[in-house]
């Protein structure tokens, strides 16, 4: 009986090492897999960052890119120039009714 108490205790204490505890296999394999999705996240919003910052250069190096964007965007347009405005809505393009 004795020769088995031994035993019994060491396999309790190496169960108790490996699966429980604050530091266990699980919650290692846990931290594991949150570390890694927050590397994911934090590289895409890095390459966000990057094309961002390409775009506000390019907006402050390149006036036709700024001229682009406020006649797109903004309806701007260069003096002698007509503006013309369709009544009825957005306009549509064949491509898009696809």
């Amino acid at each position: 009986m004795r020769r088995l108490i031994f035993p019994a205790v060491l396999l309790v204490a190496g169960y108790y090492a490996v699966f429980g505890g604050e530091y266990s296999l699980l919650d290692t394999l846990d931290v594991d897999r949150e570390r890694l999705a927050a590397m994911e996240t934090l590289e895409a919003m890095n390459h966000r960052a990057d094309s961002l910052r390409l775009r506000a250069d390019s907006l402050e190096q390149d006036d036709r890119t700024l001229e682009t964007l406020a006649r797109e965007r903004f309806g701007m347009i260069r003096d002698g120039e007509i503006l013309y405005r369709f009544a009825g809505g957005e306009a549509t393009h064949p491509e898009e009714d696809r």
